[in-house]
């Protein structure tokens, strides 16, 4: 089932003379981990902002082409109702974290939305152990290491049960070992709940191993999107100025010496198996 859709999208922030997307033909269906990734300026956050009717409904500017989330026109559907569809989840998490304590944080959009509270505390009983913090409920979200701020953010998106979370640049403020561990929950979660994930990253290390498909991106254009396999094998991925993940690196040197003849691995594990076949 498609979730979003760009037709034929473009966006121009006022004020500014060049498109920051141009022409966007995607789409993006149901219970996927996808990664989102591209050069820097390439138009990613942009990309995201289109996803809950962030653009054209808050950033001033001048659009045509259409963006629709479940089949609902993002130019005339409140953002309010649009967020029971789609979660996004920003670089910093303490910039949207507005509640004195965590337990109030993830009930914040649950209590907008009239939610009983009976209901509210069974929802919220259940998205605390998914993303293990029952124990910080009572804390303040200043309080709280990045990564469990994160992992807050992620708690009060989920609560509300959208269709897919969106994830920009989540790791960007956390430690290699945080940052891992904040990928994996997310896996986790795409799992249980039969979601989609997409992440735009740029240590693609981390969230390759994960994803289902790929979102590649250049100068505001959408040149590939296909799964993970095809594109990490493809011109497209090869040419850009990406922070290759180590496993590409060291693969793609062997076929240029002619010492690997199959599809460049995405994850330790296909390594492992293709190691076995021998």
């Amino acid at each position: 089932m498609t979730l979003i859709e760009y037709k034929n999208f473009y966006y121009r922030y006022k004020g500014n003379e060049e498109y920051a997307l141009n022409n966007i033909n995607l789409k993006i269906e149901d219970n996927k981990f996808i990664l989102l990734c591209g050069e820097t300026g390439s138009g990613k956050t942009t990309l995201i902002r289109c996803m809950n009717g962030l653009i054209p409904q808050f950033y001033s500017g001048f659009y045509r082409g259409s963006v629709e989330i479940s089949g609902k026109d993002t130019t005339i559907t409140p953002i309010a109702d649009l967020s029971t569809e789609v979660g996004i989840v920003f670089q910093n998490p303490e910039n949207q974290l507005v509640a004195m304590n965590v337990e109030h944080e993830i009930a914040f959009g649950l209590e907008n939305l009239g939610i009983e509270s009976v209901e509210i505390s069974k929802k919220i009983k259940e998205v605390t152990k998914i993303t293990e913090i029952e124990h910080l409920l009572d804390k303040a979200p200043f309080e709280l290491s990045g990564g469990e701020q994160q992992r807050v953010a992620i708690a009060s998106i989920l609560v509300l049960e959208p269709k897919i979370i969106v994830l920009d640049e989540p790791t960007a403020l956390l430690d290699p070992y945080m940052a891992k561990k904040i990928i994996e929950l997310l896996k986790e979660i795409q799992i249980e709940k039969q979601i989609t994930i997409l992440i735009s990253e740029h240590r693609l290390d981390l969230v390759l191993p994960f994803a289902n498909e790929i979102i590649l991106m250049k100068d505001g254009n959408l040149i590939e999107h296909d799964n993970s396999d095809k594109i990490i094998n493809g011109t497209n991925f090869h040419t850009l100025r990406l922070n290759k993940p180590v496993i590409y690196s060291i693969f793609n040197q062997l076929k240029e010496e002619k010492l690997f003849n199959q599809y460049i691995p995405t994850s330790i594990s296909k390594v492992i198996n293709y190691l076995k076949g021998l």
